[in-house]
């Protein structure tokens, strides 16, 4: 069986240990990189061609929404899921607006975010309740 290659990023560290954890207790998920700010997540997709990236919007150097354009404008076939705290309409819509296939809540990450990988992952899109 073929894995899921994921990238995460996201600026606190304990949070992409905790989120490797929670993805790699799957058998078909697997981590194959991790990046602190928007800049690295950008060039580590390039390099690593993940099917997935996962990541937060509130990053320094490049935002996580100008991150998912730039690599969704350098390789459509790449699968973004925003994991965020951020729950308000306006940045939803504009996740969405660049083409991202999933939109987390933080709190809701136990219940929702494998499933938004593997949506993505399939070509569909998962937004948390809460943030439409």
């Amino acid at each position: 069986m073929k894995k899921i290659r994921i990238l995460l990023a996201d600026d606190h560290n304990l949070i992409r240990r905790g989120l490797r954890l929670v993805i790699e207790q799957q058998p078909d998920l697997a981590v194959v990189g991790e990046a602190s700010d928007g800049r690295e997540a950008v060039s580590l997709a390039a390099s690593l061609k993940p099917e997935v990236a996962v990541l937060d919007i509130g990053m320094p150097n490049l935002n996580g929404i100008e991150a998912a354009k730039r690599m969704i404008e350098a390789k459509p076939s790449t699968r973004v899921v925003f994991l965020t705290v951020e729950k308000d309409r306006d940045t939803c819509h504009a996740a969405l607006e660049v083409g991202v296939r999933g939109y987390v809540l933080k709190p809701r990450l136990a219940t929702d975010l494998i499933r938004a990988i593997t949506l993505a992952n399939d070509g569909g899109c998962f937004v948390s309740p809460g943030c439409e």
